[in-house]
């Protein structure tokens, strides 16, 4: 079965721009299944396709050219130019760029798996001559597509413990699920990070990518992971850049702006998909049994938020000296709404950090508590605090992010 991918019709429209379409990602999220998607559009519209993957080496062979000489290759014939893993191009920004200023009536759409490797070979800047779309792995919306109808509680559940790699969708048992998983993990070591940094790190940088996932959604820094690693924090903190720049992990930075107890400099981290983050623990039990059920949630909620998201949006967690938490501040054009994750609740009331928040930043628009078993409303100091039940939250950020 297809997954009907929320991004898809944004990028159909882009056909009929002249940038160049960059489709950014981890591995195994859909980026050459989007991009073979867009070329049975333009075929379907009649339009000339070429497509080539440069991780395939034969394909990679065909562009051992000049850049005169590719030029020629990419101009001469197709409409429409596909080409995963543009960054084994040499000079593909030159050539790009080439293309786009010659007003060759070419559209080129390109992907690739490491913001690293793309801005080392991108020699030149495509600055107004490309659109960037990041591709990440399915909603949970997405992923119920192929739900049977009342079958919403147990896709959640399956959602939290294999994650939402559009692979596995229609992968049937869950060992396979788990070798999957496993396997791509292997992957990304093996074919990612050893090209990037030094092969007596590997063994650290194992462990710590475990440290990152069994305190996702804790407070970390680089002083007390290299403590725990056996490395500087100098490199702890190059390790932490790569895992950002390969799209595995999602730094997320508290917010401050007027309070003197407020925790400034703070920061959590969340691995791109909860499936990838049980491989690393080993864990891949039931989720109503699980220690880190609660952790689970939360990270849930933060993935649908950064699939989500615009231009105008950041997402930061709040925390002041007193322990009082926030779990998530959406900034939508610098205005704060609170979004709080809790496993289940015993009343229906507003947790007392938001009342401390919205206290001090009135200009907050509003704010959501996600739990397992409470819905309704609540107002504080003018404000709408809405209570929703986790298995609806993909719809709902969505529509939040879209408002």
């Amino acid at each position: 079965m297809k997954i009907a991918r929320s991004c898809f019709e944004d990028l159909v429209k882009e056909i009929e721009r002249p940038e160049v379409s960059i489709l950014l990602g981890p591995r195994q999220v859909g980026k050459t299944f989007l991009l073979r998607e867009l070329q049975k559009q333009a075929r379907g519209s009649g339009l000339g396709t070429r497509y080539s993957d440069l991780e395939i080496p034969s394909d990679l062979m065909a562009f051992n050219k000049t850049d005169a000489e590719v030029f020629r290759m990419l101009t001469e014939k197709a409409g429409i130019v596909f080409m995963a893993e543009f960054h084994y191009l040499k000079n593909a920004s030159k050539i790009f760029k080439a293309v786009f200023d010659g007003r060759k009536k070419i559209k080129i759409f390109a992907s690739g798996s490491s913001a690293i490797e793309i801005h080392k070979h991108l020699k030149e800047s495509l600055a107004g001559r490309r659109l960037v779309t990041r591709i990440t792995p399915l909603s949970l919306g997405e992923f119920n597509q192929k739900a049977p109808a009342g079958a919403a509680t147990n896709r959640y559940e399956e959602y939290l413990t294999y994650g939402g790699l559009p692979g596995l969708v229609n992968v049937p048992d869950a060992p396979s699920k788990i070798r999957l998983l496993n396997e791509l993990l292997a992957t990304y070591i093996q074919k990612d990070v050893k090209a990037l940094i030094k092969e007596e790190n590997i063994r650290a940088f194992n462990h710590l990518i475990y440290l990152l996932a069994e305190n996702q959604g804790s407070l970390v820094s680089e002083n007390s992971l290299s403590r725990e690693v056996g490395l500087t924090a100098a490199t702890v903190n190059k390790h932490l850049s790569i895992l950002e720049n390969t799209y595995i992990c999602h730094p997320v930075h508290s917010y401050s702006l007027s309070l003197g107890n407020e925790l400034k400099k703070s920061k959590k981290i969340y691995f791109y998909d909860l499936g990838i983050r049980n491989a690393l623990l080993k864990d891949f039990g039931s989720i109503r049994h699980r220690r880190d059920r609660g952790v689970l949630h939360e990270s849930f909620i933060f993935l649908q938020l950064a699939y989500a998201l615009k231009p105008n949006i950041e997402i930061r967690f709040w925390r002041n000296k007193s322990g009082q938490e926030i779990d998530f501040v959406v900034l939508k054009d610098r205005k704060p709404f609170l979004i709080e994750v809790k496993t289940t609740l015993s009343r229906r009331e507003v947790p007392p950090a938001m009342k401390t928040f919205i206290s001090h930043y009135p200009e907050t628009l509003g704010a959501i508590v996600f739990s397992e078993n409470m819905v309704g409303e609540e107002t504080f100091m003018g404000k709408t605090i809405r209570f929703k039940p986790l298995a609806e939250a993909s719809k709902i950020i969505r529509t939040l992010m879209a408002a």
